[in-house]
């Protein structure tokens, strides 16, 4: 670090940070490289790709963490609560609002029909976001195969997403890479300070975590069902928003019959629309759940539980990790297990991918051992017509990810308009 900002400092550069962070992670990572590395020199670019790579192994929303991250080596615990808060909370708001609205607004006809556009442009980019993981991940034959194996275990349900990321970690982690990931880290903290550093985390951050949902368990009922499947989520959130929502998907619709799956896309949809990190969508989706269960009190109760049990973990990995990321990161069987957990969500990310095509693209499916199959009489023309302008703008004319929602919503409105 060149040197430590002042407080006020850090709110102002973060707020920034948090109110301009559209586009998902990579933009949001190169928004706050810009920020910290090339404007401000608080942070080294050494420092900075070590607390990314740190960042990479943790389940949960790598740019919230990265954020947090770099508050707590800028200023400590303080920092990165100020930090992490700030990537959240103007995303979060907005959340609340578009959640409330479609819950209010989304069964009118033309906002209905509006929101093929929407689905459409979610095809379109869950698709990009496939082929952008592909060129990183599918280096060696192990990856290819462990990518193979998690599309086709989950879209034939023959194993639960926690079960297939645990899998490819233990793989992983027990054989051995001839070819190591190396990154780059800071000096680590000496032992002794570090273990007290840690446990004093755990013991916090863990209590914040561990004591509502405990009471809300106590307490029963739907938020004790919200808090105990989104406290799930967080432990397992390896890949991001796009390989959670098909494991919310199938518990949301198929278990708890919370949403359906038209709603979950549009819910996804909305939540590219906001700032912050696509993992909000779990707040979102949350709260329209709650919606449906007992009106707006239940709603933004449920969306406010998912906010906390997405989140609060977050913090509670990075404090708990921080003072030990120089020895994680110099071990290559926890960079074995991270490169075959990258495989193994570019497998859930395909198997998402194709679920929200075949539901939009036809009304009718039917199940069969390999998986649901699309019955070919029931193909909508005009949701196959709006995917193709969703893949023509973001994919070929690579136009930004708010215009293709904007024309795609757009040109469905008014075909349903005509």
């Amino acid at each position: 670090m060149s040197h430590a900002p002042h407080i006020t400092q850090i709110l102002r550069v973060f707020a920034r940070i948090g109110f301009l962070s559209f586009g998902g992670p990579a933009a949001q990572i190169g928004l706050m490289h810009q920020e910290l590395v090339e404007r401000t020199g608080w942070l080294k670019e050494k420092e900075f790709l070590g607390a990314l790579s740190f960042c990479m192994l943790l389940p949960g929303p790598e740019a919230m963490q990265l954020a947090t991250f770099c508050g707590w080596k800028l200023r400590g615990t303080l920092g990165g609560l100020i930090a992490g808060a700030l990537f959240v909370l103007p995303g979060a708001v907005l959340i609340f609002g578009l959640a409330i609205s479609y819950a209010l607004y989304g069964a009118m006809p033309l906002v209905a029909a509006a929101f093929v556009g929407v689905k459409a442009a979610v095809v379109a980019i869950v698709l990009q976001a496939l082929l952008n993981l592909s060129r990183k991940v599918l280096t060696k034959k192990i990856n290819v195969a462990v990518a193979l194996l998690s599309f086709v275990s989950l879209y034939a349900g023959l194993m639960p997403f926690p079960a297939v990321i645990f899998l490819a970690a233990a793989i992983g982690f027990l054989w051995p890479s001839d070819d190591p990931i190396q990154v780059p880290a800071s000096p680590a903290q000496s032992g002794a300070s570090a273990m007290q550093e840690s446990l004093k985390a755990i013991l916090v951050w863990g209590s914040l975590w561990a004591i509502p949902v405990f009471l809300l368990f106590l307490q029963g009922g739907f938020l004790k069902e919200v808090a105990l499947f989104f406290s799930q989520l967080a432990i397992v959130s390896f890949g991001g928003a796009y390989a959670l929502l098909a494991y919310m998907v199938q518990t949301v619709v198929q278990d708890y019959g919370w949403l359906t799956t038209d709603q979950m896309m549009d819910a996804l949809g909305l939540a590219e629309t906001t700032p912050g990190p696509l993992i909000l969508v779990t707040q979102f989706v949350a709260t329209l759940s709650g919606h449906g269960q007992g009106g707006v009190a239940l709603a933004l109760a449920a969306g406010a539980v998912a906010l906390w049990c997405t989140f609060i973990p977050c913090f509670l990995w990075i404090f708990a990790g921080a003072p030990h990321v120089a020895r994680i990161l110099s071990e290559p069987r926890l960079s074995h297990a991270l490169a075959l957990i990258s495989a193994a969500v570019l497998g859930v990310i395909a198997n998402l991918s194709l679920w929200f095509t075949i539901n939009l693209l036809f009304a009718q499916l039917k199940p069969s051992i390999a998986g649901p199959l699309p019955i070919l009489s029931s193909f909508d023309v005009t949701a196959g017509a709006l995917s193709a302008l969703a893949l023509l703008v973001l994919l070929i004319l690579r136009l930004p990810l708010l215009v293709t929602l904007s024309l795609c919503t757009a040109a469905s409105t008014f075909l349903a308009l005509l």
